[in-house]
Parts: structure tokens; sequence; C-alpha cells
């Protein structure tokens, strides 16, 4: 059912995502009177699954979820319709239009994908406002496990200060992104400040261990359920572990390093039960566990039992339109970034693209509107920019020629769009194999 779940969300985002840029590109084709041959969700190749002609257009859903297309009379596309381009431009075709009127055709796509996701964003501002821990009610630090972290420096109870001078006010999702593209980042231990210095080929190593959070909230010990057979029955289902041993044991990074010490031993555990201290016996077995399981806790019971103070911003409509802007400037720069990474070949970060596979695995297995629609933002801003970079086979290329062509006032040859597009093919397919072919060895190496 898990993977039914993931599957649904991948296939409605990115259904929903191809349909709207490509009508970014269909409705000012339509409104410059522009022959629409085509207009197909996924790609056709050989049969569709489904298809109805409305006028002058065919509607369809191709078989090969990969994208999706619209095909325009007169354009120099992907299908290569060389017969067609052989015949004396007809008023109705792109050819035919003026540059700038083609020039907003080509654009119109990866205008949506923006627009989409700075609404988005503010519908989400909007809808749930933002929840997180102010960095100031961080008072004992961060959780901070990874080991690529660890060897760059960081610790668990560091507090996150400032990320390349930003300074850093609240814990939320957003902070593991940022420290992956960061340079440097400020940080507070034990009272005084220290700035870190991020190797070079962070994102490398990390590509070389199991995912794990860069930095997390600290969590209490709390007893999800006793394991059948374990000799720890004294506890219950909700205890929070307070102590071990006598020793303060606030968080499980404390309480796992105490039963560590402890190996084999009988000791005493004080807990909180019903809003009741108490204490109680355990036995540690020989590899440092109590034979329980843990439970997770959100941030409202992580408030209620005095962990962390959790601050709640809610937003009327007028007050989400800036914030649902700034969230999408933010998100749009910081895949700039990314693709910066990426491109530089000293980061080795290239290890780190993924093709379709790398895209379903951002969904969850359970479904949460608020999730679907952050993610479905997010993969609207990277669409967009993906579409902008200058490769012939991608709108960027073809606004490329058309800038070119309204500036020199020189149209290139039908030939010459002919070869780029078949180079800019060539590439794209290239980096598609690249891709999904990260995914497959990531898959087999289990990596």
């Amino acid at each position: 059912m898990d993977i039914v779940i993931k599957l649904a969300q991948f296939l409605l985002s990115l259904s929903l995502l191809i349909i709207l840029h490509e009508l970014g590109h269909f409705i000012p084709a339509k409104l410059f009177k522009t022959r629409v041959e085509k207009f197909y969700l996924f790609f056709d190749l050989k049969y569709s699954l489904l298809k109805k002609k409305i006028g002058e257009t065919e509607y369809g859903i191709g078989w090969l979820p990969l994208g999706g297309y619209v095909k325009i009379s007169g354009m120099i596309d992907e299908s290569m319709d060389k017969e067609q381009m052989a015949l004396p431009a007809q008023p109705w075709e792109f050819r035919s239009k003026p540059a700038w009127q083609r020039l907003i055709i080509m654009l119109g796509g990866v205008t949506v994908n923006f627009i989409l996701a700075f609404v988005i964003y503010i519908g989400m501002a909007f809808a749930y406002g933002d929840m997180f821990v102010a960095t100031a009610d961080l008072k004992d630090g961060l959780l901070i496990e990874n080991p690529v972290m660890q060897k760059a420096g960081f610790k668990t109870g560091d507090k996150i200060l400032a990320i390349d001078g930003e300074k850093v006010t609240k814990f939320d999702n957003q902070i593991n992104a940022n420290i992956v593209m960061a340079k440097h980042v400020l940080i507070e231990r034990n009272g005084d400040s220290q700035t870190i210095t991020m190797p070079i080929q962070f994102v490398d190593e990390l590509s070389k261990q199991a995912k794990s959070p860069l930095v997390s909230l600290r969590m209490p010990f709390v007893v999800g359920a006793v394991v059948e057979g374990s000799k720890n029955t004294a506890l219950q289902p909700k205890d929070v572990i307070l102590r071990l041993n006598e020793e303060p044991a606030k968080y499980f990074d404390q309480a796992k390093a105490i039963l560590e010490k402890n190996k084999g031993k009988l000791i005493v555990a004080g807990i909180l039960r019903n809003d009741k201290e108490m204490q109680v016996p355990v036995q540690v077995d020989a590899d440092g566990k109590l034979g329980i399981h843990t439970a997770a806790l959100d941030l409202q019971s992580l408030e209620k039992l005095g962990y962390y103070k959790v601050s709640k911003q809610e937003y009327g409509f007028v007050e989400s339109f800036p914030v649902g802007i700034q969230k999408g400037a933010d998100q749009l720069v910081g895949y700039g970034k990314q693709l910066k990474m990426i491109f530089n070949p000293e980061t080795k970060a290239y290890k780190q693209v993924g093709g379709f596979a790398a895209i379903f695995n951002i969904f969850p297995n359970t479904w949460s509107w608020e999730v679907f629609w952050n993610i479905t933002a997010l993969l609207s801003i990277m669409l967009g920019v993906m579409n902008l970079l200058p490769i012939p086979a991608l709108d960027g290329g073809h606004v490329i020629f058309l800038l070119y062509e309204i500036i020199s006032g020189k149209k290139p040859s039908d030939k010459f769009l002919e070869n780029a597009q078949m180079v800019g093919f060539v590439l794209l397919i290239s980096l598609l194999l690249f891709a999904n072919g990260n995914d497959i060895y990531k898959a087999i190496v289990g990596k």
C-alpha cells in the first residue's frame, strides 16, 4: 500500500506539472492564432493510451511517462517534421509569426512553472503558516550524528547560528539543504562561537554514506512498545526516560551513550509516566539495548513535555503573498546554488544527479497534502530552471536563438535549427541516461 501512495503522489505531481507547463505554450500559441496539432500528457511513441481530436488539436495521453509536449505547426522541435518544414510557410505556422510572439510562446511553459511554484508557496503560507523551533530556544543544541558532518567538525549540542553569513533564526526543514550548499557555517558550542569551513567535496562524501539527516532536533527517549521476550516488562508505552544509572538522560543520544557503558548490567531508570516521575529497574542487554521500540513525537508533544518552545506563525490572506513569494525566491536561489555545485567538478556533486527514481523517492509513503504541495512547488521550480538551460532541444535553446534573431535582425536558417535541435536532443538524451544511470547505480550499490 505504501508504494501505491508514493506512486500516486509521484504521478499526480508529474502530471500536474507537465499539463500546466504545456498549457503555458498552448495558450499563447492559440492567442497568436498559431495551429497546435497535438497536446499530450506523456509521450505517445508509436501509440497512445487515449486520444481525442477537438478542432485542429489532438489531445491525448501517451504511454511513456517521461514528460509531455505540444506540437506546434511550423516549429522545429523533437518531432523533426522535415516534410512540413520543406513546404512554404503558412500564416498559421509558428515560423510565420513575429519573433516576439514566438519568444512569448517559448517562454510560456517556464513562466507557468515559476508562477505555479509561487502560487503554491503563497497558498501554503495561508493554509498552514509556519511551525518551527527558534534557534534561541534550542537550549541544548542539535543532534548531529551524520559521520560526514562529524568529520567536518560538527558535534551534537552545536547550534547553527549562520550559514554563509545568513543568520539562522529557526530550525526548519530547509536547514539541511542550506548546509549542503554552504561554504561556511557559524556555530555556537559551549557558549563560544566558531566558524566551520565546509569541505569542497562535502556532497561527494555524503554520497558514500547511508542517507541520514545532517542535523535534527534532539529527541527524548520515549518507549513505543516493549519487544516480546524483553526482560524490561516494567516499562510501558509512552514512558519517557529521564535518567539512567543516576545519570541525566534527557535526550535519546545521552541515553544511548549511558546504555553503551552499562552493557549486561541491571540499572535503575528514572521515568516520567502519566506526568509522574518514578524509578524502575531495567536490564541492559549485551548490545547496550533495552529490548524496546522507541516512539517518535511531534512538535506539539515535545512542547507539552517541556523540551522545546514551538513557535507558530499564521498569515492572513494578504500577509501570505510576501511570505510565499520570499519562500519561492529562496527555493529558486537555492536550486541555482545546487546547479552551480553540480557543474563544479571539484565538488563531485554531479555524482548525486538523479533521474525519475530520485524524484519518486522524494515523496513519502504516507499521504500529506502539505508535503505533496511543498514537493510539487520545488519540482515546478526545478522544471522551470532546467527548461531554461541553453540546450537547443529545451525551451532555453529556442529562446537563445530567438533573442539572437531579435537583437541581430537575422533569423537562423531552418537547416541550422534542425542541426542544432539534433545536437541538443542527443545532449539531452545523454543527460537523461546519466541521471537515470546514477539512479540504477545507487540502487545496485545501496547508496
